[in-house]
């Protein structure tokens, strides 16, 4: 690991035992302030993860973890501040860093995760979650979303046409 995150929680994994462990984490005030300046967020006002660590067949380390996440961001049409809650689940595969493979588990596809001079850091881990639950295009209620593809959009001169017609 060469460089720290916002939000990094190592883990020495040679003092993880070998049965299921459960942890907590959760970023502090400044880390969330770090993390929302690196997802262009207005604010990030609370981060925290239940994280359930496993190891299984072939030496790999699993890791499931459901996070939760209080955020403003701008909304896309208005600009105004969006509050909303983000919550998501996620598992990890992590095994040695020369074997970076995808492996079958449960019949679904996984990624497999390097473990890097023998830590993980499941800070990192969450955060990055993060970042691909948060919603790409928030809006503010009743803000009116911008035409889809394909749809008639009305011609800013056809309240002149009308306007021509009556006179």
């Amino acid at each position: 690991m060469t460089e720290a995150s916002e939000f990094s929680r190592p883990l020495e994994i040679s003092r993880l035992p070998r049965v299921p462990t459960a942890m907590t984490v959760e970023a502090t005030a400044a880390e969330c302030t770090a993390l929302a300046r690196r997802f262009s967020l207005l604010a990030l006002e609370h981060l925290a993860a239940y994280l359930k660590l496993e190891w299984i067949a072939g030496n790999l380390l699993r890791l499931e973890a459901e996070l939760s996440a209080d955020i403003v961001q701008e909304c896309v049409v208005t600009l105004e501040p969006v509050r909303s809650h983000v919550e998501d689940r996620f598992v990890l595969l992590y095994g040695p860093a020369p074997e970076a493979r995808e492996v079958m588990l449960n019949g679904a596809e996984e990624v497999l995760e390097p473990i890097i001079d023998g830590r993980v850091d499941l800070g990192e881990a969450v955060a990055q979650q993060l970042s691909l639950a948060i919603d790409p295009f928030p809006r503010a209620p009743g803000a009116i979303p911008p035409s889809a593809p394909g749809e008639a959009v009305a011609s800013p001169f056809a309240a002149l046409a009308t306007w021509k017609k009556k006179g």
